[in-house]
C-alpha cells in the first residue's frame, strides 16, 4: 500500500514525460512522515510555471518546481501534505545542460519538492547541506547519481 497518495495533473504540451507510477515512487521515496499523506502534482508548461513564480515567489522567470504546503486551520486533521507544480520544459533544459538524465532530474526535483513540503529548506548553508545530503541518500537509495556533483 502507498503511504503518498499523488494527484497528477498534466498540464503540459510536452511528450516524453516520466509515467505516473515514477512519480509516485519518487514521491514516496521523498515522504519523510509516518502514516500516509496526499500530494498534488502538477506537471505544466513554462507560461504558467512563470506566471505562478512571478505570482507567489516575485520572480521574473519560469522556474523547476515550486511547492506549496498544506496548513490546516487549528484542529483540523487532514492527510493533506500540499502541492507540487513542476514546469517540464526547464525541467529538460535543465537536465541536458547539467549533463544529467531526464528520468534523473525529474526524481531529484520531485524528492526535493517533497522535502520542501515537509519543511526542509536550503535558505542558509547548514539547512542546505542537511537537505542536499539527504536528497542525495534518497536518489542513491533509487539508484540515481548525486545530482549536485
Amino acid at each position: 500500500m502507498n503511504r503518498v497518495t499523488l494527484d497528477l495533473q498534466l498540464a503540459t504540451r510536452l511528450t516524453g514525460l516520466p509515467a505516473q507510477a515514477d512519480f509516485e515512487t519518487w514521491a514516496e521515496q521523498g515522504w519523510q512522515g509516518d502514516g500516509e499523506t496526499e500530494v498534488t502534482l502538477r506537471i505544466v508548461d513554462e507560461p504558467e510555471g512563470h506566471e505562478l513564480n512571478h505570482q507567489y515567489r516575485g520572480k521574473d522567470y519560469p522556474t523547476n518546481v515550486l511547492s506549496f504546503p498544506f496548513e490546516a486551520p487549528p484542529g483540523v486533521e487532514l492527510g493533506l501534505l500540499g502541492d507540487l507544480v513542476i514546469c517540464a520544459g526547464v525541467v529538460e533544459r535543465e537536465a541536458h545542460e547539467q549533463g544529467k538524465t531526464p528520468e534523473a532530474h525529474w526524481a531529484h526535483l520531485l524528492i526535493h519538492g517533497m522535502l520542501h513540503l515537509q519543511g526542509y529548506d536550503h535558505q542558509d548553508p547548514d539547512e542546505a547541506e542537511t537537505m542536499e545530503n539527504l536528497e542525495v541518500h534518497l536518489l542513491a537509495e533509487l539508484g540515481f547519481p548525486d545530482p549536485y556533483r
